[in-house]
């Protein structure tokens, strides 16, 4: 698969934990959506486990170390790598676009919002990625944030959300396995998300802790659902054109995903 320089699409992805790599079924369905994409020049990452601000943008030495950003896991899941080629003109791009106010933390590499999906899309780790923060939990501001991200999807560029559909930890029963069928509220916040992302409801999406049904349930705090807002920001240019890249749950969370279209 050859790297494009042409508009890439933008992405919000459910990310898992950790041990997603265990789960062939979310494996091969990240690997499946990944396959029908150009492969991006780079991509730059803005996950759920990053809020800082004003906006900071990654390491771009080689060689950063990954955050292990997770607790009480067996050993393994600490000693993954994924050692991406440096991303420093993404840098130097997010910092053109947003201008002077982006800091840079040279010692913060990827997080698990970030590595964990990618190794099962792009497992060579052949492409330059960048992690961005969210500066703010308020949707309006990361929608704009988005819009300003926008042109650097015309240079090859892979905009990627990296969060939850729905995320409430009090679900999560590793006894119970991933398959068990979601809570109630789980599964009411998943089907409004679709229709909302379905009908470019964008008005319904930015006020959604008002309307989505369950939302305090499915979000009790909103960073894993934030990283959704620089998505829409970022399509806003192209008309919010969409698909449901993955549906269905993972212990009692929706791994819901979309991507859309350049």
């Amino acid at each position: 698969m050859a790297a494009s320089s042409s508009t890439q699409p933008v992405l919000f992805m459910s990310h898992g934990a950790p041990m997603l790599a265990d789960d062939a079924t979310w494996s091969s369905e990240l690997a499946g959506w990944s396959s029908t994409m150009d492969k991006p020049q780079q991509i730059l990452m803005v996950s759920a486990h990053w809020e800082e601000a004003p906006a900071t943008v990654s390491s771009t030495r080689a060689d950063t170390p990954l955050v292990y950003d997770f607790y009480g896991f067996p050993s393994k899941y600490y000693e993954v790598e994924y050692n991406t080629p440096p991303a420093t003109e993404l840098a130097q791009d997010v910092l053109g676009v947003l201008g002077q106010d982006v800091q840079q933390d040279l010692g913060r590499g990827l997080d698990h919002g970030a590595y964990v999906p990618l190794a099962e899309m792009y497992p060579d780790a052949d492409i330059p990625v960048l992690q961005l923060s969210l500066p703010s939990l308020n949707p309006v501001d990361l929608f704009e944030m988005g819009q300003k991200l926008a042109p650097l999807r015309d240079a090859g560029t892979l905009i990627v959300g990296s969060g939850f559909t729905t995320h409430n930890l009090r679900w999560f029963n590793p006894g119970l396995g991933p398959n068990t069928a979601p809570p109630q509220a789980s599964a009411e916040f998943d089907h409004w998300a679709a229709e909302a992302l379905e009908n470019k409801d964008v008005d319904a999406l930015l006020n959604f802790w008002e309307v989505a049904p369950a939302a305090q349930e499915a979000h009790p705090r909103i960073e894993h659902w934030a990283p959704l807002y620089v998505a829409l920001g970022a399509a806003s240019a192209s008309g919010f054109e969409n698909t449901s890249a993955i549906e269905g749950f993972w212990y009692g969370m929706s791994k819901r995903s979309w991507q859309f279209t350049s």
